[in-house]
């Protein structure tokens, strides 16, 4: 799970910033190479694939799609903004872009993505000035095509009414996975996330008799060939009782009407949620890494 910090502005060229020669900041020139590049893996790459369907391919000296290009073209490409996000590199070119964002003298909240990439980078962002929180380095990256296994528990799209249910679940959720809650000073932007959230009709909730939400999950990341589920959370009080995998048939039947592939990434400690994905149905197909700061 990415810490959320506010979105960067439309994708414009800017000035390299120095440093390995073979890093360079790609324009509009290489938008089709690019695309090209995420569409190799679309579920390890959704992270910006969004970022650019979404208009908000990043320019300026805090947030650039950096690449190296070889003989064959571009070989590798960083989204490197508020979270740094590796794409298709080798570990040699991981580091190099660890070091490149280094010289940037800007802050991250997390570096996520194919794990060999990110521990690569993490061999080199671990002598920076920022300190490290913490460092996930195997989170089962999981995949479903078709439709989920086993009964399904009922939900239903949460809508603007449900705001201030779905704001505390969240909050809890998060806090649970970071130690520490979005809504610290505020957390203006977190608010406004959760709120964009339940406009796009991406997050999914089911109540109690009094009101209050058992479950809810998110489909945090969305493109035209897959959506990303997120901030999966059950009440406490409800854990225990073999509730997730119906819950998250239900996610994956929803996701499934939207694109042809659903996916999730999750902590290879946390084995109950393992055994309910796998119950779905979601098959292990890479491994990311997080890096949080």
């Amino acid at each position: 799970m990415t810490r959320i910090l506010p979105r960067v502005r439309p994708w414009l060229p800017s000035a390299k910033r120095g440093g390995d020669s073979r890093i360079r900041v790609l324009g509009g020139a290489e938008s089709a190479a690019l695309r090209a590049l995420l569409d190799s893996d679309p579920a390890a790459n959704i992270f910006t694939r969004s970022q650019l369907e979404r208009g908000n391919a990043p320019q300026g000296a805090y947030s650039n799609v950096v690449g190296i290009e070889g003989e064959q073209g571009l070989e590798s490409a960083c989204w490197i903004g508020a979270n740094i996000a590796p794409t298709a590199m080798s570990e040699d070119h991981a580091r190099a872009y660890a070091e490149y964002a280094l010289r940037s003298r800007q802050r991250f909240a997390s570096v996520f993505g194919p794990a060999q990439a990110v521990m690569a980078m993490h061999q080199i962002m671990a002598a920076g000035p920022q300190p490290i929180f913490d460092v996930r380095p195997n989170q089962p990256l999981m995949s479903l095509r078709e439709a989920p296994r086993g009964e399904r528990l009922p939900l239903r799209r949460a809508g603007l009414q449900d705001y201030d249910r779905v704001l505390p679940a969240s909050a809890k959720m998060f806090e649970e996975e970071l130690g520490y809650s979005p809504l610290q000073s505020g957390g203006g932007y977190y608010r406004s996330r959760v709120r964009q959230l339940i406009q796009d009709g991406h997050t999914l909730i089911d109540l109690d008799q009094r009101g209050k939400i058992i479950f809810k999950a998110d489909l945090g990341t969305v493109t035209r060939g897959v959506a990303q589920i997120q901030g999966v959370w059950i009440d406490p009080a409800h854990r225990g009782y073999g509730l997730a995998a119906g819950y998250m048939a239900s996610v994956v039947d929803y996701a499934l009407t939207l694109v042809p592939e659903v996916t999730l990434y999750v902590n290879d400690y946390n084995e109950p949620a393992l055994r309910s994905y796998q119950r779905v149905g979601f098959e292990h197909v890479g491994t990311f890494a997080t890096i949080l700061f």
